[in-house]
C-alpha cells in the first residue's frame, strides 16, 4: 500500500466512526456511496465527500469507484477491527443508535425474538445504581415465594440467552445472587445521605469471588454424535476440543444455554446436546453448576 499523508490514529474519533461505517458497507453490503454517510452521520455534502476520497486515499485496493459507489474488490484487507457480534447486530437490526440510527435491518433476516425484555425504566434503575455503586429496594417476584421485598447492591448486567439478569448483593439473603430483571417492581434507591445508600465493602464486585473466579471448560462433540466433524465445524473447534473462558458466575447459565451436557460420561440423550464438557469436575465450587444439563455434584466420601 502506497504511503498517505494521513495516519488513522491522527484522525478525530468522529471522522474514524465515519470511515468505519464506509468500510462497514464495503466489506459487508459491497459498496458504500456518499449518500450512505450523509444519512447516517447528517454531515455535509463536502465532508461525506472527504470522508469517501480519504478512505480511498488509505486503503487503495479495498474498493474502486463505479458510477457513483465505491465497489468491494477481491484484494480487500480491513483497516479497523469489526467484532462479529455487532456486525450480526447491525445487518439484522440496524446501525448505531439515537435519533439518527438506521433502524431497518440491512438484510433479510430471521432472527427469534426475546420473549420478554426488562421495561426501560427498571434497567435505567438498576443501571444507575450499578454505575453509583448504590443499593436499591424492590419487590421481586420469586417463583418459590412469590412477590417479596429485597434489599440488593447490582454490579453487573448478565444476559443467559433467555433473559437478562442482574448479579447483586442481596442484603436480604446475605450473599451474592442472580436476579431476574423482568421480576422486579417498585426499585427505589435509598434517600441521600442515608447510610444504607452505598455498597460497603463486602457488597462490590470485587468481594464476588464467583464473578471473580474464571474457568476454563473443555467442550467436545457429544459421543452421541455421528458425524463430530459436523459440530467441531459449527463451533470451530480444533483437535475436537473448544475451550471457553467465562465466569463461574455464569457458567450454568451458559451451559444450559448451549445445552451442553455435564452429566458423568456424556449420558444424555437427544439431538438438542450436540455439545458435552469433556470433564465434569471442571466446575466443582460453581454455586449455579446445578443449572447445567445432567450435571451432579460430586458426592462426599464417608470415611
Amino acid at each position: 500500500m502506497p504511503e498517505t499523508s494521513h495516519s488513522l490514529d491522527d484522525l478525530p474519533p468522529a471522522q474514524r466512526e465515519r470511515l468505519a461505517y464506509i468500510e462497514f458497507l464495503i466489506w459487508f453490503l459491497g459498496r458504500a456511496t456518499r449518500k450512505d454517510v450523509l444519512d447516517r452521520f447528517g454531515i455535509a455534502t463536502a465532508a461525506g465527500t472527504r470522508d469517501m476520497a480519504l478512505y480511498q486515499e488509505l486503503a487503495p485496493h479495498n474498493a474502486e469507484y463505479v458510477g457513483k459507489a465505491y465497489i468491494y474488490r477481491t484484494a480487500f484487507k480491513p483497516l479497523f477491527t469489526h467484532d462479529v457480534h455487532r456486525v450480526l447486530s447491525a445487518l439484522t437490526s440496524g446501525f448505531g443508535d439515537g435519533e439518527r440510527r438506521i433502524q431497518t435491518a440491512l438484510l433479510p433476516h430471521a432472527v427469534p425474538a426475546r420473549l420478554n425484555q426488562p421495561p426501560l425504566d427498571v434497567l435505567a434503575t438498576v443501571t444507575r445504581a450499578i454505575h453509583g455503586q448504590q443499593a436499591l429496594r424492590l419487590t421481586y417476584h420469586s417463583l418459590k415465594t412469590g412477590p417479596v421485598q429485597r434489599e440488593i447492591v447490582p454490579h453487573a448486567l448478565v444476559d443467559s440467552g433467555l433473559r437478562w439478569h442482574v448479579r447483586a448483593f442481596d442484603r436480604t439473603k446475605n450473599e451474592f445472587r442472580d436476579l431476574v430483571l423482568t421480576r422486579m417492581e417498585a426499585l427505589r434507591a435509598w434517600p441521600t445521605g442515608s447510610p444504607k445508600s452505598h455498597a460497603q465493602s463486602h457488597e462490590l464486585q470485587s468481594a464476588d469471588q464467583q464473578w471473580q473466579t474464571e474457568l476454563s471448560l473443555t467442550l467436545v462433540p457429544h459421543p452421541a454424535h455421528r458425524h463430530p466433524a459436523a459440530i467441531e465445524r459449527d463451533f470451530g473447534m480444533r483437535k475436537g476440543q473448544l475451550t471457553v473462558t467465562v465466569r463461574a458466575a455464569v457458567a450454568g447459565h451458559v451451559l444450559r444455554q448451549w445445552q451442553v451436557d455435564c452429566s458423568p460420561g456424556a449420558s444424555l440423550r437427544g439431538s438438542d446436546h450436540r455439545l458435552a464438557l469433556y470433564d465434569p469436575s471442571q466446575l466443582a465450587g460453581v454455586h449455579n453448576a446445578v443449572l447445567a444439563p445432567g450435571y451432579a455434584h460430586p458426592v462426599k466420601s464417608q470415611n
